[in-house]
């Protein structure tokens, strides 16, 4: 994945991602719809390996794009082109012939992968998981269980997106399963029956410390390799549930010794986020038992304040509530958190269960050098599928590879060193000027007008062309973050007087 030139999802940026793609269907020699998946979770070099060692595409006439349900708007053939001509070049090494370096565990339980769905609605029944395991996830945190009367609002999500209609924040207002404890215990049985090779995480919630001790036992004994116990939906109509408890340290350690009392199988405590600190929490479930801390959960939000009923999104029947955030949005946050703990000597040696706006496996590879040990993910499947999980692999088993190592394992909290809690250990005596790419400039001046109004005043325009005063510049690196060429990067370093 170490490559000097390649191609981004603005290169394809109209493009669908189809099901039963008409652009593959219409091509007899090459899946160009694959090609497009693998660019947007950006897993390139394992992409254009993976095509056929002659470039068929160079002399073809494109009837994929013809076929295209955007009318042909997509560039596949120049896309498809570029893999062989920029990327295939520049991949380092083949495609791994197995997967051995992804194999991990949970506190134990062994995972043939670290990707797990994460406790939501894209673990909430038998055909849903089951399908899961068939595209090659590792295991499945199912829906949070509980003994309460579930009825769900409609609609019950909202979305922030991005220019291309992505979703980059994702709001639901979503609670529990809404089938009874015993339908849920058998969907683990016939689970673990069909798929023993697969990991079950039971999420459960409970009303008091008999209902935590006795769902626990329940779920163990129906099949659940691992429990998980939910202290951060934010969505609950109860008082003293949910994130409720996420807050009061005192709660999290006494149900967390509850549920441990009643079972044998690893115990997560799933952490709520919307605390100024994780610590206390994490380690109230360390008091109680807790063999590992899952997070981070939903952030409460507010999305989308309509400008004509004012009312946000989404809307029921007039009014609306404070749901929870997801999606690649809220990966900064969960980061954060995952790193807290990483760093906390308190909690050292607790498996830490990573989630948060995970959608490619680089996003993965950054909680694991944050600390965690495996990766729970909903919203890209609800936006995706259950297919992204091809390129997550192989991603980061190549990324492995190329980076000739022997395990996932061996780089869990490899960047912790990297981060402080504070900014006081940070060098201040120089200056990293920006550099200019004049081929790539497209003389469209938006460094200049961010410098002039939200930086120093540190760049000229000349003839188009920015030109760099290293006398007033601070090496803020605004410009290179708003450049639409990427034509701005790090160049000479100045020390300070």
């Amino acid at each position: 994945m170490l490559i000097k030139e390649g191609i981004k999802r603005s290169d394809i940026i109209k493009c669908s991602l189809c099901k039963d793609a008409p652009c593959s269907a219409a091509c007899p020699e090459v899946d160009p719809a694959r090609a497009m998946f693998g660019i947007w979770f950006d897993d390139q070099d394992v992409t254009s390996l993976r095509l056929p060692e002659e470039n068929l595409c160079a002399k073809c006439d494109a009837p994929c794009e013809a076929a295209c349900i955007n009318s042909g708007s997509v560039p596949i053939k120049q896309t498809i082109n570029q893999l062989y001509e920029k990327v295939r070049p520049e991949a380092e090494i083949s495609i791994p012939s197995d997967e051995f370096r992804l194999k991990c565990d949970i506190c134990g339980v062994q995972l043939e992968n670290p990707f797990l769905l994460s406790s939501s609605v894209v673990a909430s029944t038998y055909d849903m998981c089951a399908r899961a395991f068939e595209a090659g996830w590792a295991g499945a945190c199912f829906k949070t269980i509980c003994s309460l009367d579930i009825h769900e609002a409609s609609p019950r999500f909202s979305a922030i997106k991005g220019d291309n209609g992505s979703i980059i924040g994702f709001k639901n207002i979503e609670q529990l399963s809404d089938h009874s404890v015993a339908e849920n215990m058998e969907i683990f049985r016939r689970l673990k029956q069909n798929y023993p090779s697969k990991i079950i995480l039971a999420s459960i919630m409970g009303q008091n410390e008999d209902e935590w001790e006795s769902l626990a036992k329940l779920c163990e004994e129906n099949g659940a390799d691992v429990i998980e116990l939910n202290f951060s939906c934010p969505n609950m109509q109860e008082d003293g549930m949910g994130s409720d408890i996420g807050q009061v340290p005192e709660l999290v350690e006494k149900f967390t010794a509850a549920a441990k009392r009643s079972t044998t199988i690893p115990v997560l405590a799933k952490l709520t986020p919307n605390v100024g600190i994780m610590s206390p929490a994490a380690e109230a479930a360390l008091r109680g038992g807790a063999d590992g801390i899952a997070a981070i959960n939903t952030i409460k939000s507010i999305v989308g304040v309509s400008p004509y009923t004012y009312v946000s999104s989404p809307a029921v029947r007039g009014l609306s509530a404070v749901g929870g955030y997801s999606g690649n949005a809220v990966k900064p946050i969960a980061l954060r958190f995952i790193a807290e703990m990483g760093h906390n000597p308190a909690l050292k040696g607790m498996h830490i269960s990573g989630m948060g706006g995970i959608e490619t496996w680089r996003d993965a590879l950054e909680f694991i050098l944050m600390g965690a040990g495996s990766i729970q993910i909903t919203t890209a499947v609800m936006q995706y599928g259950y297919r992204i999980i091809d390129d997550l692999k192989d991603g980061l088993n190549y990324y492995l590879a190329q980076m000739g190592l022997k395990s996932v394992k061996d780089i869990i909290g490899a960047g912790l060193d990297s981060v402080s809690d504070t900014t006081d250990v940070l060098e201040r005596d120089t200056v990293l000027f920006p550099a200019f790419d004049l081929e790539k400039c497209n003389g469209c001046g938006r460094c200049v007008i961010s410098c002039d109004d939200g930086g120093h005043q540190a760049i000229r325009f000349d003839n188009r062309k920015p030109k760099l005063d290293g006398s007033k510049c601070v090496g803020c690196h605004l410009c290179k973050l708003v450049c639409p060429q990427d034509a701005i990067a790090a160049g000479k370093k100045r020390i300070k007087k």
